[in-house]
């Protein structure tokens, strides 16, 4: 779940004096730009968002009007056109960054927006989704689904394979790389593993921003790095959306949690990025770690005090700096035959 604020936040020596100190307050780290000794600066403390079929839609407004400046910016400066589409009956926005190259029309990337599956939509992630289209010089399919509490699992996965089948038949496994942030990463690696027992071609490549592949709260850092990530704690934001998502399921199924899947050699080449203020630093970890040692092809980039999916935050030279490597990474692997 993303947390969108303002850079006018009050002031760090003001919550010093109101005795509001936390973690966050600690010395940022040295070694990042100055925008993100900034972003730490301005960071407020953790509020609860409670995930109740009364309270959830407060909560989603809450976000999008956070998110909204940044993804509208997003849009007008780097894309031709979004538009809303249907793909398989789920709502899908699509994303054609200005300049787009008609010869270009066999290749596209299906993204998945975060959230912690109860919130978010397309249109907060425009940032990223608008960012790598305009990197790759691609379409960008930013796939919608249902989300928890009133759907909880399956739904968004049902969602997000039937998207993932009528793209694959569209683009073919070497003309479609997938990619997702958070939960959107943990939608990612369940579609796939999904589409791959339902016997379908995997995609050429996939990029996974600190994704949320354990749900059940088992990461070293979820612990260590609590109050250490200015933009999210597991207590407060994700403990309640776990539960509410898995909807009685196991929180280890491996389609709940994807990091217990089934991986195998076969299955795409996979960047992960995350930061070492990222929450989900340990999933990251454990992640490259058990696709590795599947056989499959994973990078592992961590960026230094970078937080969860810092890579949303236009404004960091780490978050675009980030965005260039997925996007190399990416069109490495596109096209290929």
């Amino acid at each position: 779940m993303r947390i969108c604020y303002k850079t006018e936040t009050q002031p760090l020596e003001e919550r010093q004096g109101q005795g509001a100190m936390s973690a966050r307050d600690l010395p940022h780290p040295s070694a990042i730009s100055a925008e993100a000794k900034a972003f730490f600066e301005a960071a407020p403390p953790p509020t609860h968002w409670p995930i109740t079929d009364e309270t959830i839609a407060a909560v989603r407004q809450r976000e999008r009007d956070g998110c909204a400046p940044h993804s509208e910016a997003a849009r007008a400066a780097l894309t031709e056109r979004v538009e809303d589409i249907e793909i398989a009956g789920v709502p899908v926005q699509l994303v054609e960054p200005k300049g787009y190259d008609r010869n270009n029309d066999t290749t596209a990337l299906l993204y998945f927006h975060g959230g912690a599956h109860v919130t978010g939509s397309p249109f907060e992630d425009l940032p990223i989704t608008a960012g790598l289209a305009h990197r790759l010089g691609l379409k960008v399919y930013s796939s919608g689904y249902r989300l928890a509490p009133e759907h909880p699992f399956p739904a968004g996965l049902d969602d997000g394979v039937a998207v993932y089948r009528a793209l694959i038949d569209d683009y073919g496994p070497n003309g479609l790389a997938v990619a997702g942030e958070s939960a959107g990463g943990n939608l990612a690696l369940a579609v796939l593993l999904g589409a791959r027992d339902a016997g379908l071609a995997l995609p050429a490549a996939a990029a996974l921003l600190s994704p949320w592949c354990d749900i059940s709260d088992t990461g070293d850092s979820n612990r260590t790095l609590s109050g250490l990530d200015p933009t999210l704690d597991y207590a407060p934001h994700l403990k309640e959306a776990a539960a509410a998502y898995a909807g009685g399921r196991d929180l280890t199924d491996p389609l709940v949690s994807p990091l217990y899947g089934d991986y195998r050699p076969g299955f795409p080449p996979s960047l992960i990025t995350s930061g070492t203020r990222d929450l989900l630093l340990s999933d990251c970890a454990r992640l490259s770690t058990a696709l590795r040692r599947a056989g499959v092809d994973a990078r592992l980039h961590v960026w230094e005090g970078m937080w969860h999916v810092f890579e949303w935050y236009p404004d960091l030279p780490e978050a675009q700096q980030s965005l260039d490597e997925i996007a190399d990474f990416l069109n490495g692997h596109l096209g290929r035959d």
